[in-house]
């Protein structure tokens, strides 16, 4: 559990100069155990992404529309875990606990804006797995490479004014509770609760309108998951079922757990609600996630692995 800070009383934000945030350990040697952790994942992160952006963006017969996707994935998971570990490691290895105000600002949107985003990608390859499976013929049509980039746009477009809109709204509101968070990295429900009671409102109509988004992306994927399976399932050839299936599952196993720790992070029931349980969800899906979607698409893709093999033998050769 993170040490408590004292928080700092403020009238309105305008006062604010800087947050606290929760350290991530009371003592000095676990403090620098988790920067050791935070830097070993954040590494295998880069190193995970930056491979497969690599391989996709250097091996031409890698670049269809599965792929592409996979690319805009990838740099996403990247942005994400850069806006909350290099933070979080520096507090560690410093011990210290401040960010600034305009550091924090920046903070939400980038987090927003790569989260809002990745989940858009999610699904957006959920669509192209269901037209590559279910329809098959019409693939080429549906998925061009015109299509596929004004997918690709709308997700980081809907993922940048999501993230505007709530940055602006979070941070035009007055503080009356202090300056001290209860997470690792700026958050926007931890600096709601530092908001005047009735100043929030505005932003939970944001939150609500950002809920029913989700929730439509979450039906398509579902439906879609749904059409997919029983799609395979009349496959009459076993090899027919089991290449179908190596290329949903682990996009399938990538939005699982991207989903359900994002749901269980902000709608787990408050009996259960813990400052450690909090701390220990917040880095799943904001730092450990990221670091294993590479690992779960490189270890179910063949096209992926062999690419892989064939830049990692040709760079070998090289030197």
């Amino acid at each position: 559990m993170g040490r408590h800070v004292q928080p700092q009383q403020m009238s309105n934000s305008s006062s604010t100069r800087h947050f606290l945030l929760l350290a991530l350990a009371d003592t000095r040697q676990l403090q620098l155990l988790h920067f050791c952790l935070l830097l070993g994942i954040s590494l295998a992160a880069l190193l995970g992404n930056g491979l497969i952006i690599s391989a996709v963006a250097c091996g031409h017969h890698l670049h269809t529309p599965m792929f592409f996707f996979l690319l805009n994935l990838a740099l996403s998971d990247l942005g994400s875990i850069c806006t909350t570990v290099p933070k979080a490691m520096h507090n560690s290895l410093w011990d210290t606990s401040n960010i600034s105000y305009t550091a924090c600002a920046a903070q939400v949107f980038f987090f927003l804006f790569f989260l809002g985003s990745e989940y858009s990608l999610l699904t957006i390859m959920c669509y192209d797995r269901y037209v590559s499976i279910c329809k098959p013929l019409h693939y080429g049509t549906l998925l061009g490479s015109r299509a596929c980039a004004h997918m690709a746009a709308a997700a980081w477009a809907s993922g940048f004014l999501n993230a505007l809109m709530h940055t602006a709204n979070t941070f035009s509101l007055p503080l009356c509770h202090g300056n001290a968070l209860g997470q690792f990295f700026c958050e926007i429900p931890q600096i709601l609760k530092l908001s005047c009671f009735k100043s929030y409102l505005r932003e939970l109509g944001l939150i609500a309108f950002s809920v029913c988004l989700v929730f439509g992306c979450f039906v398509v994927i579902v439906f879609s998951y749904v059409q997919i399976f029983r799609a395979v399932l009349r496959i009459p050839s076993e090899q027919g079922r089991h290449k179908a299936f190596s290329t949903c599952l682990p996009h399938l196993a990538v939005v699982s757990l991207f989903v359900s720790t994002v749901i269980f992070a902000h709608l787990k029931p408050p009996s259960i609600s813990s400052p450690s349980l909090d701390l220990a969800v917040s880095v799943l899906y904001s730092v450990v996630t990221p670091a294993l979607n590479p690992l779960i698409y490189s270890l179910r893709n063949q096209e992926l692995k062999d690419a892989l093999r064939k830049m990692m033998t040709l760079s070998f050769k090289k030197q």
